[in-house]
């Protein structure tokens, strides 16, 4: 009997992610048995053998020929604490890469990377969930003993001003000039993006209009965005502000890929960008079409955005937690000297009516919750819990371009760790005079 497998990038009436395939047989599952079974009249959870192959983590399995696929799940929290792992015994690493495969197969939420350096990355939603996930994985999908590094928390990159100047690179063969400025988003458009409120499939005028009425932007301009980035749905807008440029349309396709490259890893320590709008002012190119092909202009657009960047106040931004603690009145004291040991505030605290509870509601940075929940029990005698949730990205205080705050160091770490030049880079590698 074969089966229609549509994967999760599916789409119907298109060839791509679709898969057809021969079912070998249906099994039961039975707690820790495995039964075999003939035939599942509908409504029943049964396994079935020989897709595996096929899909990575959802999909829709079908034999009818017009059935539609089912959404894929979107998830509110993001994979921000990540570890490395190794084998302890450098033969078990085809093991290794077969377990992750099934780790990202057996759980939604989690995130298997393979960095550039050749580290393996499990990216998870916090501290207990890639605890569990880094358990399962030694016991039950790769069966090996593994060493894992300490967790690390991803950070953001974006900027707080506007360029202080018009920032100018030229192609390699210097017959082509871009001229650009990087200036912050308004409050709440990353987050519209992020929740599709405002995304790349829009229609153009509907969505400047929104932008215009919401967010003060120019409408002119709105109509002109070029691309979302990282990944084509990212926070991180590319406006074309540009009046009356030749060739500008031909030049399109090369910008967009710099700017996607450039988003995904900023100039300060590789992270993505969020929260960046990058407006091209002016444009001149060369005549002939071959002196300004994708070679020329993709690696100039990566430098004249990362030029804008460093001339516009970089910031870092760091994930934060939304914490909702409870516990009896006695303990609400100990609750509070944690939180503020761990650069966490409280903003909202009631009494669950009728009862002695407290619920205390909290943001704590990421990069401090790791073993926040050990330190809160030992401070409250065990009798406050709490539930963390990732909620939103803020700035992390502090200019990571001066050395002796908390973001440099966090810029230096992260460098180091992917094997970066150490220092940061200087804006003058990336600005060109005219």
């Amino acid at each position: 009997m074969k089966a229609r497998i549509m994967g999760p990038n599916y789409t119907p009436g298109k060839k791509e992610d679709l898969f057809e395939k021969a079912i070998q047989r249906t099994i039961l599952m039975m707690g820790r048995y495995v039964e075999a079974i003939e035939d599942v009249p509908s409504g029943n959870i049964c396994g079935l053998v020989g897709v595996d192959q096929f899909l990575v983590k959802t999909g829709t399995i079908s034999t009818f020929k017009d059935a539609h696929n089912m959404k894929v799940m979107k998830f509110s929290v993001s994979p921000v604490v990540r570890v490395a792992v190794e084998p302890k015994n450098p033969a078990d690493l085809p093991k290794l890469v077969e377990g992750l495969k099934r780790l990202a197969k057996s759980d939604p939420m989690v995130q298997c990377i393979i960095e550039e350096s050749g580290e393996h990355i499990i990216a998870g939603a916090g501290e207990l969930h890639l605890e569990i996930c880094l358990k399962d994985l030694e016991e039950d999908h790769a069966c090996i003993p593994i060493k894992k590094s300490d967790p690390v928390v991803s950070y953001r990159e974006t900027v707080s001003a506007e360029s202080d100047q018009m920032c100018l690179s030229k192609s390699p063969n210097k017959h082509n000039r871009l001229f650009m400025k990087s200036v912050p988003m308004p409050d709440g458009l990353a987050e519209d993006i992020d929740n599709g409120q405002v995304n790349p499939r829009d229609e153009f005028k509907a969505r400047a209009r929104y932008l215009g009425e919401k967010y003060e932007y120019d409408v002119t301009e709105a109509r002109k965005i070029w691309a979302f980035g990282p990944d084509g749905t990212g926070p991180n807008l590319l406006m074309d502000c540009t009046k009356g440029v030749q060739y500008l349309n031909e030049i399109k396709d090369s910008v967009v890929a710099g700017f996607q490259w450039a988003t995904k890893e900023g100039v300060l320590s590789e992270e993505n960008m969020r929260g960046v709008r990058f407006n091209i002012y002016d444009v001149t190119l060369h005549t002939d079409a071959i002196h300004r092909g994708g070679g020329q202009i993709i690696p100039t657009t990566r430098r004249c955005l990362y030029a804008s960047i460093l001339t516009a106040q970089p910031r870092l931004m760091e994930p934060v937690y939304l914490c909702e603690i409870q516990c009896p009145e006695v303990a609400v004291g100990g609750i509070y000297g944690v939180l503020n040991r761990r650069r966490g505030h409280v903003f909202e605290e009631m009494q669950v009516t009728g009862t002695p509870m407290f619920v205390v509601k909290a943001y704590l940075p990421v990069n401090e919750s790791f073993g926040f929940t050990a330190d809160l029990r030992s401070n409250t005698g065990g009798q406050a819990f709490p539930q963390c949730v990732f909620d939103h990205w803020q700035v992390l205080p502090g200019d990571p371009t001066d050395p002796g705050t908390k973001p440099y160091t966090v810029v230096q770490d992260t460098r180091k760790r992917k094997g970066l030049k150490e220092g940061l880079p200087d804006v003058a590698q990336y600005l060109d005079k005219l």
